[in-house]
């Protein structure tokens, strides 16, 4: 059956149902949270550790899993996150306590990072130079709609079964994906010989371990000098951290936080571009549900049925963005996609009450659309303007930027929330994540300037 698909479909599908997996994860829960409070009999701020402990994980792993990557082989890492992330699952749907199912959601954790932490390497060996940016976008394409989606796909799930489905339904879907990585994707060209820096991996899963459990003790109220030891302990051991990596760049080793990647102007202006990009979606996603029920009056079916436009225009224009970037530079469709994902919360915030599901439609779709529209072109450009062999790198803060991102924009909702009711409290949010997604355009349009190049030129080149 399959001899009849591409080779190179069915790689790209491997890497893409790993993707959505580890992604959908991370939100498909919210949704069970309160059946999980009652049958594990916790208190509910102890209940947001199913989400918040595979988040922190994923944090804590991503750089070391792709450092890993560059040294030991990106398909790998790859298949025993797999392993380790499918077999977890069946941990989490089997839980017969929540203890139990803690301990199972950090293994799945583990087992994310090192799928998130090379997924884009992959898809560069994956796709020839000259449509790499098709490749980018069916992976950008997976990570939006994940995002997106996982509140719709967990309540399409707890209506027809158990919660235990939500993780049990990674199982057949794993046991898919690694069959066809293991037969059919590529290995490195080039592995790195160099060893690799416990002290460092040490020093990473601190760093950024404090960091998450700070920002997440202070988005769910956590005791005030609880989330102040745990950001001096970020400040403290992040110190020790840099210099540590520093040290590492000026001695020509390759160093796990990739400082010498950070040096590249228009890999830094990407990596800041997708940062404020995700704190601009996680402002106006966690606060848009509140805004339709609180604000406009709208039901939960109907809000849910309201924001389904989002991911979709995300899955229309994404694969459309990434032919467009064989054409055009990278920091004009960035621009353009986040100027219309300002625009559309510009223009959600100043929408009156009591306005249609039309009124509501069309600007939430504009959202959708101006983001697919971005977020592939910004993706090529962190993973292209890295050297091959530090595609690993590249991939793994490609991934940092996102859930960093993610974690302050969420972080910013709950600070909103605590000082303003969620009546006006979630306007306020969507007129934040507009206005940050105009830092992300005047960030990606200053890339224009920057020396960028065309994966598809090279590629013709190359074969000249």
């Amino acid at each position: 059956m399959f001899k009849r698909i591409p080779k190179q479909y069915l790689m790209a599908t491997c890497v893409i149902i790993a993707i959505v997996m580890s992604v959908l994860d991370g939100t498909i829960i919210n949704v069970a949270l309160p059946s999980l409070t009652k049958e594990f009999n916790v208190a509910p701020d102890t209940s947001i550790w199913i989400v918040n402990v595979y988040q922190m994980v994923i944090m804590m792993f991503l750089l070391i899993s792709a450092s890993l990557g560059d040294i030991i082989g990106y398909k790998k890492v790859f298949l025993t996150g797999i392993s380790v992330f499918t077999g977890a699952s069946a941990l989490c749907a089997c839980s017969v306590n929540f203890p139990m199912l803690i301990a199972s959601r950090i293994l799945q954790g583990i087992g994310a990072a090192c799928v998130m932490g090379v997924n884009t390497a992959l898809i560069r060996l994956i796709y020839p130079p000259r449509i790499l940016g098709r490749g980018m976008s069916l992976n950008a394409m997976a990570v939006a709609v994940s995002t997106a989606a996982g509140p719709t796909v967990a309540g399409f799930i707890l209506s027809k079964l158990t919660w235990h489905w939500l993780f049990a339904i990674n199982i057949p879907l794993g046991i898919i994906a690694f069959c066809l990585g293991r037969r059919l994707l590529p290995l490195n060209p080039h592995v790195s010989e160099r060893r690799i820096d416990w002290w460092s991996c040490v020093g990473n899963a601190l760093t950024f371990g404090c960091m998450i459990y700070s920002l997440e003790g202070i988005a769910h109220h956590e005791r005030r000098w609880v989330v102040f030891l745990s950001f001096l302990a970020f400040v403290f051991i992040g110190w020790f951290y840099l210099r540590r990596q520093l040290y590492a760049a000026k001695h020509r080793m390759t160093p796990m936080l990739p400082v010498d990647l950070l040096r590249i102007p228009i890999f830094t202006l990407s990596i800041l571009t997708s940062i404020c990009s995700f704190m601009a979606q996680m402002l106006a996603m966690v606060s848009l549900p509140f805004f339709l029920q609180d604000t406009m009056h709208f039901s939960p079916i109907e809000t849910g049925l309201l924001i389904t436009p989002w991911p979709l225009a995300t899955l229309v224009v994404a694969p459309l963005a990434g032919r467009l970037v064989e054409h055009i530079h990278p920091g004009i469709l960035g621009a353009v996609g986040m100027s219309l994902f300002s625009c559309g919360l510009f223009l959600m915030f100043f929408l009156p009450e009591g306005a249609t599901v039309k009124d509501l439609f069309w600007r939430i779709m504009l959202c959708g659309a101006g983001f697919g529209l971005f977020q592939t072109p910004n993706n090529l450009t962190i993973v292209s303007s890295a050297p091959v062999n530090r595609s690993g790198g590249a991939s793994g803060m490609l991934g940092m930027a996102r859930l960093i991102g993610q974690t302050v924009g969420t972080t910013g909702v709950a600070i909103v929330f605590s000082l303003i009711p969620h009546t006006t409290g979630s306007r306020y949010c969507l007129l934040a994540g507009a206005l940050i997604a105009l830092l992300a355009v005047v960030s990606s349009f200053s890339r224009v300037s920057q020396q960028f190049v065309n994966p598809r030129k090279a590629g013709t080149e190359n074969r000249r």
